[in-house]
């Protein structure tokens, strides 16, 4: 058995929010917030280390996504856009 993947997204209007398609014909959703604070680039991971990262994101905006195939690239109204995420991580992220 071959394990979902994600095959299309999408952010929503108010880009507050990214839907994903994924290969068994689910829509799953999460918000920018959950996506800003799911980062694990080297930047956000070595703040979360020193206790600098931002217990949380209000108001934050999905600005751009690039589909990368193995993974998106999710720019953020802070100016973020280091954070690639993985579709499987994607789609962990979305059973939390």
């Amino acid at each position: 058995m071959v394990a979902p993947t994600v095959m299309d997204c999408e952010v929503s209007p108010d880009l507050a929010s990214l839907s994903m398609t994924t290969s068994d014909e689910r829509r799953l959703t999460l918000t920018a917030e959950a996506l800003r604070a799911a980062c694990k680039c080297a930047h956000c991971t070595r703040a979360r280390f020193d206790g600098r990262f931002p217990q949380s994101f209000p108001g934050i905006a999905i600005v751009e996504v690039a589909d990368l195939g193995y993974g998106l690239n999710i720019s953020f109204s802070d100016r973020h856009n280091r954070g690639i995420y993985p579709k499987v991580y994607l789609l962990g992220l979305t059973d939390s």
